[in-house]
């Protein structure tokens, strides 16, 4: 269920810190990052929840976006997101997680509604926290590690120099696809977005 006139509350996956900044498994506070500039929003500290906020409507008198970094580290985030949506009394229906997915190529996309976490820390602490998987992901796909790499490295290491040629194209479709989810829906997104 969604309601028309709440807010969304979109979620970057990330961990704090300047030294994760540009690691695979922070492609999630990118695509909010991005975001907020669309938004003309400045992230701040949030008073009631351990992490950074802004905030911004879409478009002249469009749906309110709620943009949030959570400040714990990956496998904790759900205490925030909780806190958040309880505070600016978001329905799971309108939390939208941006986070990087292993399980998909590089650079694809790909949104879903509920479903498992597929092994990602950041989806398995707020699927707990929420107490239900119904709430929208947006996938950010990273690729498997090459050779024998352990996913754990992989995902906490910075994007190759090959990668990062496309990177900010990528954020920003990211970013084009959370503003799709929240104007035209879920289903309507993945035949728009799905292709690629």
């Amino acid at each position: 269920m969604t309601d028309e006139t709440g807010p969304w509350l979109v979620v970057g996956l990330g961990n704090p810190g300047r030294e994760y900044a540009g690691n695979r498994h922070n492609v999630g506070f990118m695509v909010v990052d991005l975001l907020a500039g669309r938004l003309g929003g400045k992230f701040g500290r949030h008073r009631r929840a351990v992490a950074e906020v802004a905030e911004g409507r879409l478009g002249f008198g469009g749906p309110k976006l709620v943009l949030a970094k959570p400040l714990t580290y990956m496998n904790l985030s759900g205490g925030p997101v909780a806190s958040l949506a309880q505070f600016y009394k978001v329905s799971p229906g309108q939390v939208i997680a941006v986070h990087d997915e292993l399980d998909i190529g590089y650079g694809q996309l790909r949104v879903k509604c509920g479903g498992g976490e597929g092994g990602h820390n950041g989806l398995r602490s707020m699927s707990k926290s929420l107490g239900t998987k119904d709430y929208v992901r947006v996938r950010f796909g990273i690729g498997r590690p090459p050779g024998r790499q352990d996913p754990a490295d992989y995902v906490l290491s910075d994007f190759g120099s090959v990668e990062r040629k496309e990177l900010d194209f990528l954020v920003d479709r990211a970013a084009d696809v959370v503003e799709s989810v929240v104007t035209r829906g879920v289903e309507p997104t993945q035949n728009l977005y799905h292709g690629g």
